[in-house]
């Protein structure tokens, strides 16, 4: 029983890769997407794959159940309690704006305030008893939440990351009182100053616990109805994953799990195939996630703002999200100027190709008239819609408003997507100190390979890697994926004053935290790792600097170079007449799972000619004109073959554009190497 399933659910597609580990046998599924019970869609791709329940060691599974709820707020009603004087703290934030210009804008904290009750108690920033806590008002407040209809409630007081007594004492009465069950405490998520941010997350964890354990629930119960008897483990944000039977506790680490698992297969494929540092593009059916690739290492941020006002400061993959995939619908906006997104047609009803009653303008139709996809070919479509029919479409919808001919508008709409997109790549490359061109484009999802050479040429970047499974990347990613659980703890003095043994100690109760947590996952590991890192700043400053720690025994005067050093290497600055601040410290304990042998997914077939593969001929629009373009079968390409574009490469699960002038090459484990 060594076959492990990863299943990703996505906006308009779940996909699924199972593995026989032993044997490298290989099973893909690609099915629509469920939006009403994602679960139906994950037992969907279970069955299309063929997968033996009874057989499976485990399933990983990436969901975007907690993301889209509390994008779309489909959540539970919360209730807060909190230290008397603090009522409005989730609401005051950090009097900051929507939009830097006009006052237009508007914010809805997650907690309502006639759910927000203030109780007696109080600690120090030293974690001293200033005023005991009234136990009989947190019983009252408990109480009277419950009345009101607060499904979840959070307990969140100052100064709780020095010493969580009160918020123990509480959460302990609560609990002997909530109908529930679903009592989160603030320090239990992060334990960490800023009680606006620390309150903020800890109330998103209370809201979108009951949306994931009803979903998780429901779909165990599912795989046990259908023989399954391992444990369900899921993707988390950090691009580790977490057994479902305490995935709910803290919820708000799956927040954005789906587009972590795609990063992590990025880094693993791209690191394997010789391109430790590279630009991952996941380019779907509703967005588009980019990520920052350096060392084989995703970069990993504890700054996530989900909206406006919503910081969520758990540590999770750094993706920069868009609004653009197959399905953003294409329209002409107010002032008459063509936008592309942030609105999609998703899985229903979909792009007008689709023939599911779709019927405005989506990039997928765009590409479907501009040649570059197969209107016979579209994947999981019932009834597609005619060519002529998508061109009409097209021509009365952005043609004939903008002078243009149905051509010319579908390649502008392509022109405008790939700005969004290439501005998208900027933000984790250029804004942050990092020059595109020492990077490749890792291009995947359904709709990335379509466009990733024209990025590329866009942003100067000289190699695109196309996996072997682009669509199916994602799914790759939670099979790839190692068990993780992040910890932090505020000490926020300056450094000096903080002595080897603190950070010792706090080290190793964050090992042992997480390795007592692996062992109750009871996930197969082979081998625990632990990834340490200090978050620094000079005193007197706002900006934190995090510098990755070689080990678990450092003291402060290796902390103070080694803040030096990675100072100097951002900033170009020495201070050496400030002191430095030890604000945080953090602990990765990673459960390391078996390797993926890549080599199952390599497409190609051994001895054949590139002849072989071609299976069609269309004219296809490059650069404003019709060219003759040959369409291969990625599945029939010989293993090693090298050509030049222009050329389109089709398979199951994506599309490929190879712009004219490309040279192209496929190495050992089946990605295609696209040199501009």
């Amino acid at each position: 029983m060594n076959k492990i399933a990863g299943v990703d659910v996505g906006g308009t597609f779940t996909d699924l890769v199972l593995i026989d580990e032993d044997s490298g046998a290989l099973d893909l599924a690609k099915v629509l997407t469920t939006p009403d019970n994602q679960a139906f869609g994950v037992l969907a791709a279970l069955e299309a794959a063929g997968a033996a329940l009874g057989e499976l060691a485990a399933i990983v599974h990436g969901t975007t159940t907690t993301t889209n709820a509390m994008l779309e707020r489909r959540i539970a009603r919360v209730g807060l309690i909190t230290t008397r004087g603090f009522r409005d703290v989730l609401e005051l934030g950090r009097r900051t704006r929507p939009r830097p210009y006009g006052l237009l804008g508007s914010f809805a904290p997650l907690v309502e305030r006639e759910l927000r009750i203030e109780v007696d108690e109080r600690m120090d920033a030293e974690g001293r008893v200033v005023r005991p806590l009234d136990e009989a008002a947190v019983a009252r407040a408990a109480d009277r939440l419950a009345a009101l209809g607060a499904e979840s409630v959070v307990i969140h007081f100052l100064h709780s990351y020095v010493n969580p007594a009160h918020e123990l004492r509480a959460a302990e009465i609560v609990r002997g009182r909530w109908p529930s069950g679903y009592v989160t405490a603030g320090h239990a998520i992060i334990s960490e100053y800023r009680e606006y941010e620390r309150g903020v997350t800890a109330a998103v964890n209370a809201a979108v616990r009951p949306v994931l354990q009803r979903y998780l629930d429901r779909l165990r119960g599912e795989l046990a109805a259908r023989g399954f008897r391992r444990e369900l483990l899921v993707m988390q944000g950090n691009g580790g994953t977490v057994a479902a039977s305490i995935a709910a506790e803290t919820a708000v680490n799956t927040v954005m799990s789906g587009p972590a698992s795609g990063v992590i297969a990025a880094a693993y494929t791209a690191a394997q195939a010789g391109f430790p540092n590279v630009v991952s593009y996941d380019m779907g059916g509703t967005s588009t996630d980019v990520a920052l690739i350096q060392n084989g290492l995703p970069q990993v941020s504890s700054e996530l703002e989900l909206e406006y006002a919503m910081p969520i400061h758990v540590p999770m993959v750094d993706v920069h999200t868009i609004g653009a995939g197959g399905g953003s619908v294409a329209h002409l906006n107010e002032a008459g100027l063509l936008q592309v997104g942030p609105q999609s047609a998703g899985a229903a009803p979909g792009p007008i190709c689709y023939g599911r009653g779709g019927a405005r303008v989506t990039i997928t139709d765009a590409n479907l008239l501009l040649g570059r996809l197969d209107p016979r070919r579209l994947l999981a479509v019932d009834r597609p819609v005619a060519l002529d029919a998508v061109r009409e479409a097209v021509d009365r919808e952005l043609g004939r408003p903008l002078g243009l001919a149905p051509e010319q508008a579908a390649a502008a709409v392509l022109r405008v997507a790939n700005d969004n997109m290439a501005g998208a790549i900027r933000m984790v490359s250029l804004a942050r100190g990092h020059d595109p061109r020492d990077f490749a484009l890792f291009a995947f999802g359904g709709a990335g390979p379509l466009h990733a050479v024209a990025l590329a040429r866009e942003l100067g970047i000289p190699r695109v890697l196309i996996p072997a499974r682009p669509g199916l990347t994602n799914a790759l990613g939670c099979v790839a994926a190692d068990v993780r659980h992040d910890f932090v703890r505020t000490i926020n003095r300056p450094l000096p004053a903080v002595s080897a043994d603190v950070v010792r100690g706090i080290f190793a109760a964050q090992i042992a935290e997480g390795r007592a947590m692996i062992e109750r996952e009871r996930a197969r590991v082979e081998g625990i790792e632990c990834i340490h890192r200090a978050d620094m700043q000079f005193q007197g400053q706002s900006h934190i600097l995090t510098v990755r720690l070689p080990g678990a025994g450092v003291g402060p005067a290796e902390l103070h170079r080694l803040f030096e050093e990675a100072y100097w290497q951002r900033f170009g600055v020495e201070l050496n007449e400030i002191r430095p601040v030890l604000v945080g410290l953090h602990t990765a304990v990673i459960g390391k799972r078996p390797a993926v042998p890549l080599t199952a997914l390599a497409a190609g077939t051994p001895g054949a000619a590139l002849a072989d593969a071609e299976i069609d001929r269309r004219a296809v629009w490059f650069d404003g004109e019709r060219v003759a373009t040959p369409v291969y079968r990625r599945e029939r390409l010989p293993r090693g073959v090298a050509f030049a574009g222009p050329a389109i490469v089709e398979q199951l699960d994506a599309t490929a554009v190879i712009e004219p002038g490309n040279r192209v090459e496929m190495d050992v484990l089946g990605n295609l190497v696209v040199t501009l």
